[in-house]
């Protein structure tokens, strides 16, 4: 058996999708058009948070945060995996995959607890919009966000050295990027102690705020069976379904990889799921978040020199 010292000389064969040789063209195609379209929708978004003053409000401050995470997380993973399905280069060096590792769960773990931010602020807009200005002060905004920042790099570096200090067999590497379950299932001895730290490190960066989340909306939803006028619960409910269906995706997909037991971890099925995460979420974010958004739309239009008012 081959051993970690072995492995962080010669580091890992990603298999990718090379046990589907006929859907690797297929793929290769959509992941390029996703792609670019993340890095559009991401980039606008940035931009235009950036430049129109409408857009300065605690909500589009952690949009922009929100997109500039997406923007970093489809960087450290399509490249490679467009490379992998153009068969050019399958491999990658025990030092890039501990970086990979450690930038995946980094920015996953910080968008965990940017979310609750998110829900912070719309529960301040429904259930105290008279003092949201005063909840939501900049100062508070900035406050979460670094938050969020520091809370996701602790998180990552606790499990990733966890990961790493493991004796780990073999260098094939049966996903298309450094994949944390793919890598505890590679380990070499029995890893029951750690494979607990680590469901208690993804429990408390998954779990917890999901709660707070969750308790959140409970609030929002009661304030909006409250609102005795339709167009009124409608604004509100406007006001939220963006940020659910986000929600919704982000949480799934995690949940779904990272808080099942790693002997009931597919490969097969872990490698789609993970293109859902890596590929189609931060695709689909700034679109969720822009369709229905008059004021994004109305500082789109004012960019490109056809509008000059929110009218």
């Amino acid at each position: 058996m081959d051993y970690l010292n072995t492995s962080s000389e010669e580091g890992f064969i990603l298999v990718g999708f090379s046990d589907w040789p006929h859907l690797e063209p297929i793929l290769f195609a959509f992941i390029s058009m996703f792609y670019s379209l993340t890095l559009f929708g991401n980039t606008v978004i940035i931009i235009l948070s950036q430049l129109d003053l409408r857009l300065h409000t605690p909500m589009y401050y952690f949009l922009c945060h929100l997109s500039f995470l997406d923007l970093c997380y489809t960087a450290s993973t399509v490249p490679q995996l467009l490379v992998n399905l153009s068969g050019l280069d399958r491999t990658i060096s025990f030092g890039r995959c501990v970086a990979q590792l450690f930038i995946m769960l980094s920015l996953g773990g910080i968008e965990c607890v940017l979310l609750v931010a998110m829900a912070i602020d719309r529960y301040a807009a429904v259930c105290r919009p008279l003092h949201y200005t005063t909840i939501m002060h900049p100062v508070l905004c900035r406050a979460l966000v670094v938050f969020s920042w520091v809370g996701g790099l602790v998180n990552s570096l606790i499990q990733t050295s966890l990961v790493m200090t493991m004796p780990l067999c073999g260098h094939q590497l049966n996903h298309f990027f450094c994949e944390l379950p793919v890598l505890l299932k590679m380990a070499c001895e029995d890893t029951g102690g750690t494979e607990v730290n680590l469901f208690v490190a993804r429990v408390i960066i998954l779990v917890c705020p999901l709660l707070l989340i969750l308790g959140s909306y409970a609030h929002i939803a009661r304030a909006v069976l409250n609102i005795r006028s339709m167009a009124g619960r409608r604004k509100a409910f406007g006001t939220c379904a963006s940020h659910l269906i986000v929600v919704a995706m982000f949480y799934g997909s995690a949940i779904s990889t990272y808080l099942q037991p790693v002997h009931r971890y597919s490969d097969s099925e872990g490698k789609f799921v993970a293109l859902f995460y890596t590929v189609i979420t931060p695709m689909l974010n700034p679109l969720i978040y822009t369709l229905r958004n008059k004021d994004v739309k109305g500082a789109l239009w004012k960019v490109l020199g056809r509008g000059t008012d929110s009218r």
